[in-house]
């Protein structure tokens, strides 16, 4: 793994949420999940003629039968070349992202090997981003130029690593070079979990080491999950002269959750030669681990990196 990647100091042991023990009826959301992608997968072959309509509606019914309920308030521009931009917190993000406008999503090659939902992306149309690979930026971002410039969508999360939603990254800034080389506009939307009547809700992080079969029971399992989906208005062409000052602008606000902090646990048998007067502040021992407490500020600097365009 190069070491420019975007890495958010989430994990499922220190950010994610557990939930109750699992109900009978998470198998069969669990199920419905499933019966739904497989539709997909059958007409994806014909997905250019396939309404956008009945596409939103597609990609709202696989979160609603995850158990999520959802709320979009705001409207994508309904034609031309536009590019999506978004937080990103869970897998759940995609389907939402597309309910808002049915759009080429960018992932990671990795998505590739993922079962079932693999395929499907290869098979519907997904730009692929080889994030090994710093030389092969330029020709990923004249891609996705490209397709603005059909007059399509394209929807990307430019964080570069999923959040657990209590706290988020910024925005990188060479997906926007695209939207600057075709000519097309810019629309944030602010995704947020919640439990109904409740906080921000971790339980669809799908963040660190974390499994996506894991994640996916998690939130079938979960209970009164809330998707709020935020569109926000529309950034013109030629608005901002250049992609650090588009980025910035496209950049939603924090969480209104100033006093959570992240736990990053790093292992240091006793002994070591390190001083731990060198350790960042507050660090507190628990066994054999040190667990060291980072501000949202703090985490945001760890995952600066030279490559910030990426």
């Amino acid at each position: 793994m190069s070491a420019w990647l975007p890495l958010a100091p989430c994990t499922p042991r220190t950010c994610v949420e557990p939930v109750a023990r699992a109900a009978p009826w998470a198998v069969l959301r669990l199920a419905a999940v499933v019966l739904l992608v497989l539709a997909g997968i059958v007409l994806t072959p014909f997905g250019a003629r396939v309404p956008a309509s009945l596409v939103r509606r597609w990609c709202r019914w696989i979160v609603r039968a995850a158990g999520v309920r959802v709320r979009i308030t705001g409207a994508a521009a309904p034609s031309g070349g536009l590019l999506l931009v978004a937080n990103h917190i869970s897998w759940l993000d995609i389907p939402l992202l597309a309910a808002v406008r049915p759009a080429r999503m960018l992932a990671k090659t990795e998505v590739r090997r993922w079962p079932v939902a693999g395929p499907l992306a290869a098979r519907g149309g997904v730009l692929f981003i080889d994030r090994d690979r710093l030389r092969a930026l330029p020709d990923t971002v004249a891609r996705i130029a490209e397709v603005l410039r059909d007059g399509r969508a394209v929807g990307v999360f430019p964080e570069g690593s999923t959040w657990c939603g209590r706290s988020q990254g910024v925005f990188r800034r060479a997906v926007f070079q695209a939207a600057l080389d075709a000519g097309a506009a810019v629309q944030p939307v602010r995704l947020r979990y919640r439990i109904a009547g409740g906080p921000t809700s971790t339980a669809p992080a799908f963040v660190g080491d974390d499994t996506l079969p894991a994640s996916v029971w998690r939130v079938v399992s979960a209970r009164g999950l809330v998707a709020d989906v935020d569109v926000q208005d529309v950034i013109p062409p030629g608005a901002h002269p250049d992609r650090r000052s588009l980025a910035r602008a496209a950049q939603p606000a924090r969480p209104a959750q100033p006093a959570w902090t992240h736990a990053a646990l790093v292992t240091r048998p006793y002994g070591g030669t390190r001083n731990p007067a060198t350790l960042p502040a507050p660090a507190v021992t628990v066994g054999s681990m040190e667990v060291i407490k980072r501000t949202d500020a703090a985490a945001a600097r760890a995952t600066s990196s030279p490559a910030a365009d990426a």
